[in-house]
């Protein structure tokens, strides 16, 4: 068995759509990303690539790489779980944390469980996806931008 830790952060900013897990999120504001920045679905890639010491979601996906400008990031989750099955290896189960002051995600959690369990072949109650704030400290808290954490397991 292996674990697998990523994170990545995004800024929030006017003029971007807010999508979690999948899900666009009502909100007067989005990420900043190359792709769609979806902050949740980039640290349970970079969980599951580390998982299986294959490097990070920029090795495969560089936001150099005109192809990736814009695009879905369930869709590169779906490529990197393609990449974890032809090493070999099954994911058992991904656990993640949000973290933002604002917007209230609760009403979207089972939604974005249901579109990653999906993509990774997985059933749901193998994903897990919890929501935090940091008490209105740092830039978190201060709503300029939204971070992710997430850990998964592969055997």
């Amino acid at each position: 068995m292996r674990i697998g830790h990523g994170y990545d952060v995004h800024k929030l900013v006017k003029g971007r759509e807010l999508i979690l897990g999948g899900v666009k999120i009502p909100y007067e504001l989005g990420l900043l990303g190359h792709s769609d920045a979806d902050v949740l679905v980039h640290s349970v890639m970079d969980a599951l690539l580390g998982a299986a010491a294959l490097g990070d979601i920029g090795h495969f996906f560089p936001e150099t790489d005109e192809t990736f400008l814009g695009v879905n990031s369930m869709f590169l989750l779906k490529k990197v779980c393609e990449k974890i099955k032809i090493c070999g290896f099954r994911i058992i189960n991904i656990d993640s944390t949000v973290v933002t002051e604002s917007p209230r995600l609760a009403p979207h959690i089972l939604k974005m469980r249901e579109n990653i369990a999906k993509t990774c072949n997985l059933s749901l109650n193998t994903v897990s996806v919890k929501v935090t704030t940091e008490e209105k400290m740092g830039f978190t808290g201060k709503s300029l931008g939204i971070k992710s954490y997430a850990v998964c397991l592969i055997d």
